[in-house]
């Protein structure tokens, strides 16, 4: 049986960035993935998405979105994706995105029902997925984590989670990159193999 989930996948440096301190991602793209991108699998299981305004505005500059939409199209398709900002962006012509702001309660409600039993992905950053986790909303976080310290950036879930709320589910290598799967919360007290079967998802790498 499927279970959908609530997921923040994500790549990060082993000392927990997301981003360097120029929210750069160049030392990420520098790391052997290997002959496999596990994010396509991984992206096929996914209704619904978000992401804050910060992580919106790298994909504007850096996939050119605005200029040639189809970028967008070509990686998301017609999956919708709530923004939350508090400041006036530009959308992505003809994408399926939704500006909003306050609590991610409400807005975790729509994307639900707009994911029709399909996973949900918080595509970052951590202090967007920190509300999530505050509000009992977060069952999965995927780390992509890659061979590099940053030494400083953005961090990864800038939240206190203590091994009680946290199960580690799977472990894979990938190229370089080391794929690190845990429950969160209420999952997580099951302990490991019950999380795991709870969850009823084979990941997307193997």
């Amino acid at each position: 049986m499927f279970v959908a989930k609530t997921q923040y996948y994500t790549a990060t440096s082993i000392d927990g960035y997301t981003a360097d301190l120029d929210n750069s991602l160049e030392w990420l793209f520098e790391v052997d993935e290997g002959t496999d991108n596990p994010f396509g699998a991984f992206f096929s299981g996914v209704g619904a998405f978000a992401m804050g305004a910060s992580t919106y505005e790298w994909v504007l500059k850096n996939d050119n979105v605005l200029e040639e939409p189809e970028n967008w199209h070509e990686m998301y398709g017609d999956v919708p994706c709530w923004v939350f900002t508090h400041r006036e962006l530009p959308p992505v012509p003809d994408a399926n995105v939704f500006m909003v702001s306050g609590d991610v309660q409400r807005v975790h409600e729509a994307m639900l029902v707009a994911a029709q039993g399909r996973n949900v992905w918080l595509a970052g950053g951590g202090d967007l997925v920190s509300e999530f986790a505050d509000a009992g909303l977060l069952d999965e976080i995927i780390l992509a984590m890659a061979p590099v310290m940053l030494g400083a950036g953005t961090p990864l879930l800038p939240r206190r989670l203590t091994s009680q709320q946290l199960a580690l589910t799977h472990v894979a290598q990938m190229g370089q990159f080391a794929y690190l799967t845990y429950a969160v919360g209420s999952l997580a007290k099951l302990g490991r193999h019950l999380a795991a079967d709870a969850l009823s998802r084979q990941p997307a790498y193997r």
